[in-house]
């Protein structure tokens, strides 16, 4: 396995949205914006590329609508397929976030992770699920994933993905690290405002604890007919002492690019023995139900 590699990530705008357009012409606007920004990134050299959350619209659970249940589809299904024959054409890694619906009337925010030959190595569903005033409606829209934590290894890395809201949770980071990831990927819709200050705080905090490289993704500008504020962009990748290693423009579509060297990681576990000193038989409150107050 190459101890160098370019990855990348795609931040873009939506600007294409209801009633002026049917859902089907967005998706279908937003996948032929994205194959073009995949062939920048491949002219680039990138080798493990990470699209944002569900790339091929715009971040609907701004509002509770059912109709955009018809965005979703099987993974495998049209849009994966697309993606195994960029992959393949590219010999480039491609994590997809999608609207997966696995079974009829069941849906998940969802990222398929592809290898450089075309291969489907499986996927992430998001576990951490917000509702919440203003826009952020996702329980309307998506079941808590089931599967996990998994780590992918792929051609050129081993991938973990940890989907937005995930970001707030530091339990799931440290299982992928556990579970031997080397670059974690954070595909998200965040605006600018509540949250903003945690967005460069929270994700370095998770590969200094647990020694990865991570690409945090976040998607750019306002999503009409909604006003729940402005996508911001500012995508990073961020290496295992928490250090920058690049970060994209604020409000402009970007694909952020940075060749890291994933030998990195031993050089940092040699002097922060974290997993050496790790206490788990001390634990076990984090997983026992709090005591009722009633």
């Amino acid at each position: 396995m190459a101890k160098k590699v370019k990855i990348g990530l795609i931040q873009a705008s939506c600007p294409w949205s209801t009633p002026k357009h049917t859902l089907v012409q967005i998706k279908e606007k937003m996948i032929d914006k994205h194959v073009g920004l995949i062939d920048q990134a491949a002219k680039k050299g990138v080798q493990i590329l990470c699209l944002q959350e569900i790339f091929y619209g715009p971040y609907f659970c701004a509002e509770q609508d059912d109709k955009w249940y018809d965005t979703a589809e099987p993974i495998p299904g049209p849009t994966t397929e697309l993606m195994q024959d960029l992959a393949r054409k590219h010999q480039m890694v491609i994590v997809v976030p999608m609207y997966e619906t696995p079974q009829t009337g069941t849906y998940y925010n969802t990222a398929v992770v592809i290898d450089a030959d075309g291969r489907v190595l499986g996927k992430y569903r998001k576990n951490h699920i917000p509702h919440c005033a203003p826009g952020f409606w996702e329980k309307f829209y998506f079941k808590p994933g089931n599967l996990g934590y998994p780590v992918f290894e792929t051609r050129y890395a081993k991938v973990g993905v940890y989907i937005c809201y995930d970001r707030h949770f530091p339990d799931g980071a440290r299982i992928l690290g556990l579970n031997g990831a080397e670059i974690v990927f954070n595909p998200s819709a965040t605006v600018a405002g509540l949250s903003e200050y945690l967005w460069k705080l929270e994700q370095p905090a998770h590969a200094v604890a647990n020694q990865y490289f991570v690409g945090a993704i976040n998607r750019v500008g306002r999503e009409k007919p909604w006003n729940i504020g402005q996508f911001y962009g500012q995508s990073y990748i961020c290496d295992p002492r928490g250090q920058m290693k690049a970060v994209g423009p604020r409000g402009k579509d970007a694909i952020v690019t940075s060749t890291i060297d994933l030998d990195e990681i031993l050089e940092v576990r040699k002097v922060w023995q974290f997993f050496r000193d790790r206490r788990p038989d001390t634990y076990k409150p984090l997983v026992e139900q709090l005591p009722s107050t009633t």
